[in-house]
């Protein structure tokens, strides 16, 4: 796969709740200029429905010298090649990931306030993804909204590029910009989108990476 010089401020997840099309809605994100995409199969997945979903985004975002991660199924990332993956908090450790995965791949750990932001640094995470900031109807069993403030407590706390997500609008994409952020991940400002082209477009351009 291509290397990637920097993190991405865009990072476009994966709507695979039924009914969706996360091929389509990659494909026109990446065709837009989205530099990343995160593969996020929804618990329904199987490992081989997921791994086949992986490996055509892996294939897609190549094609477009653009970052593929997965979410959560670190041996999926390691079968289709991905540059790397995602963790929540109940998914497998940082430190366990970063042992296990290359030494340049993408580790990205999910953090709710400055205490974990921290751990996760030390535990080895390239990023970290904060949230969510606003409420979001794309994933059920969230923690409540942390909004603007603890979200920038997060981005003084660590010295990693911070990933806002929950609730996130082309509008909202500005204001955590504002608020220290380095960029921001969506599902549903893209995947919900009558364009999604152009709602990809429009978040590049409110983070600044048009």
């Amino acid at each position: 796969m291509h290397a990637i010089r920097r993190m991405p401020r865009l990072h476009v997840i994966t709507d695979t709740r039924h009914g969706a099309s996360p091929l389509t809605i990659a494909a026109a994100a990446l065709g837009a200029g989205a530099r990343l995409v995160q593969v996020r199969p929804e618990d329904h997945y199987t490992d081989r429905a997921a791994l086949d979903l992986a490996a055509a985004l892996a294939e897609l975002c190549d094609e477009h010298g653009a970052l593929c991660l997965v979410n959560d199924r670190v041996h999926i990332a390691q079968a289709v090649g991905a540059h790397g993956v995602h963790l929540g908090a109940d998914d497998l450790p940082v430190d366990a990931a970063r042992r296990i995965l290359p030494a340049e791949a993408v580790i990205g750990g999910t953090c709710r306030d400055p205490q974990a932001a921290r751990a996760a640094r030390r535990a080895g995470a390239s990023y970290i993804g904060v949230g969510p900031v606003w409420s979001t109807g794309t994933k059920v069993g969230l923690p409540r909204p942390i909004g603007l403030d603890m979200l920038a407590a997060v981005c003084e706390a660590v010295d990693l590029p911070v990933i806002a997500i929950g609730g996130i609008t082309a509008d909202r994409a500005a204001a955590c910009r504002e608020a220290g952020a380095h960029g921001v991940a969506v599902v549903g400002a893209v995947s919900g989108a009558d364009d999604p082209a152009r709602a990809t477009a429009e978040l590049l351009a409110a983070v600044g990476e048009e």
